[in-house]
């Protein structure tokens, strides 16, 4: 299938094709397609979000379009940054404020509390108007520091509670390695994002029979 990536960051949209077309599908940016429409994100939950993006960018692409809305949920925060994670800072997309205000807002909290998930809402929109609406996440805790280079916003202070091994088993992350360390097989294994576009091919074939 050709689909529409409804975003402007470029680095998920890297991990949406990568993920994707080892799946057999042909991924398209909004960009590719000189759609420059940044739909407001008025939702209170990721699905929200990912729904208002994906029948925008549908509408004007005039083909099947997806959208991911995905953020950090931290339990000592009350489930902040949430829905706000891209603008936790008060500026969209400034990963060094955005994480910046997450250590501080931290402050001295135990790493035992410090507890947390990565989560993806993914939206599929069809222009005869049909929608397919999944969630994905992954659990595991924010360091007290930034470590590693890769991935972006807040990998290098999330550690996920398990890694894969190169069989696809998942075993305790016993030495705190974050998601910035991980090489991208590894990440998008066990990712959020990785784990709900796993579901979304399993209920693809359904999704598409319905009329």
């Amino acid at each position: 299938m050709v689909i529409c990536a409804a975003t402007g960051n470029a680095k998920k949209l890297a991990e949406l094709r990568r993920i994707l077309e080892l799946a057999g599908h042909t991924i398209v940016s909004q960009k590719e397609l000189n759609i420059t429409l940044e739909p407001e994100e008025t939702g209170t939950t990721f699905e929200e979000n990912a729904h208002i993006k994906a029948a925008a960018i549908c509408k004007e692409s005039g083909m099947p379009t997806l959208a991911d809305d995905s953020g950090l949920e931290v339990d000592a925060l009350g489930g902040a940054p949430g829905v706000y994670s891209a603008r936790y800072c008060g500026r969209h997309g400034d990963d060094a404020a955005n994480n910046q205000k997450l250590l501080e807002n931290l402050g001295d909290v135990p790493p035992s509390q410090r507890t947390g998930r990565f989560v993806s809402a993914v939206c599929l929109c069809m222009p005869d108007g049909r929608s397919l609406t999944l969630r994905g996440e992954c659990p595991g805790f924010i360091a007290d520091k930034l470590t590693g280079e890769g991935g972006f916003g807040y990998d290098p202070l999330f550690i996920p509670t398990q890694l894969p091994d190169q069989q696809g088993n998942l075993h305790p992350n016993t030495q705190q390695i974050t998601f910035s360390q991980l090489e991208d097989w590894q990440k998008d294994a066990i990712s959020h994002r990785g784990k709900v576009l796993e579901r979304l091919q399993q209920e693809l074939p359904q999704f598409l029979q319905q009329e």
